[in-house]
């Protein structure tokens, strides 16, 4: 299997196959298995066409499939193994730079007629919890490593002192991140954030990435309010888009914050919103993936997850605000708006 990214899809509860470049199943994880009723083994060396209810319509997606990295989604298809029952599905179908195509199936019957935006978190959240179990022990030894350094590294110096400590507060925030995944809870309640705290902390962890390779360019206005929010989320969701911006090729990313008075986020106007910009001079989105972008597993690397986007966007919706982009060979921004409280607005004004 060349897929590298069958390493870390396989545990994943999103069901992924791949065909051979004749169109059989070669291999697929334990989910997509198991949503069609059988064991993978009886799966291996199944043609496609032979799982499609509706004779024909796959095989004609597959033959029309473009070249390597490129991807074709088909809605509402329908698959089962021969006499077993039927399943809906959203399927992604992408070829591979080997000429294997990657399938993911998003099950779609138990969400027909609803927005697919109220499913992402679902996807989203089932993506991740396969991840978790495979970060927290890697955590565990980072911990370790962290703890065992402080206590040899001489407290004169300063600068090995502050990498320690942001290793140890990194691990300490992905730790929990992990535990919420695999244990889920009650959302932490908010508090009041500093936005500029939260961007300083993102490009410490940049800095450290990125050394001398990039420039990173700061534009705050330092006049804007505190907001209602979770600031380790926050962090998360900016570093996701900050590294995506690293892993573009980009040589230059920049943080501009701003106040934008009167926006309307969703069916919500709000009277004051921070407005948070991540810009880049990267290579861009690539086009055949400009309308899927935030979709969990879609990414435009190889090596890519595709989940950093997809849990930024989910984070910006846990604060009440929206995360869009625009993008060009040289030039993306996405920016972020997040709602200032107005009952806090009110209580300033008394």
């Amino acid at each position: 299997m060349s897929d590298p990214a069958h390493i870390s899809v396989e545990s994943l509860a999103t069901p992924v196959a791949w065909l051979s470049t004749s169109g059989a199943v070669q291999n697929c994880n334990q989910a997509f298995a198991s949503w069609l009723g059988v064991s993978v083994r009886r799966l291996q060396g199944m043609p496609l066409s032979e799982l499609d209810v509706e004779i024909g319509r796959l095989s004609e997606v597959f033959q029309r499939l473009p070249e390597s990295g490129h991807t074709l989604r088909v809605h509402r298809a329908r698959l089962a193994f021969p006499g077993a029952s039927e399943y809906f599905a959203e399927l992604w179908l992408t070829r591979l730079e080997s000429g294997e195509v990657r399938v993911e199936a998003h099950p779609t019957e138990e969400f027909l007629g609803e927005d697919p935006a109220k499913v992402l978190p679902a996807a989203l959240s089932a993506a991740l919890k396969g991840l978790a179990h495979e970060i927290r022990n890697p955590l565990a030894g980072m911990k370790g490593a962290a703890q065992l350094l402080a206590r040899r590294v001489d407290d004169k110096d300063k600068d090995s002192k502050e990498l320690i400590e942001l290793i140890s507060v990194e691990v300490e925030r992905l730790a929990a991140l992990v535990e919420r995944l695999l244990n889920p809870a009650p959302p932490r309640e908010f508090g009041n954030t500093n936005i500029h705290a939260v961007l300083e902390r993102v490009l410490q962890l940049a800095d450290t990435d990125a050394g001398w390779a990039v420039k990173l360019v700061r534009d705050y206005d330092p006049s804007l309010p505190e907001l209602y929010g979770d600031a380790d989320r926050l962090t998360q969701a900016i570093w996701n888009l900050v590294r995506n911006a690293l892993q573009s090729g980009a040589s230059q990313v920049g943080l501009r914050t701003r106040a934008e008075h009167h926006v309307l986020i969703g069916d919500t106007a709000h009277r004051l919103s921070l407005r948070v910009e991540i810009s880049d001079n990267g290579r861009g989105v690539p086009e055949d993936l400009a309308e899927q972008i935030f979709l969990p597993l879609v990414s435009g690397r190889a090596e890519g997850t595709g989940l950093g986007l997809a849990m930024a966007q989910q984070v910006a919706r846990e604060h009440g605000g929206s995360l869009g982009y625009r993008s060009r060979p040289g030039h993306t921004v996405f920016t972020l708006l997040l709602p200032v409280n107005d009952n806090d607005l009110e209580s300033d004004d008394e």
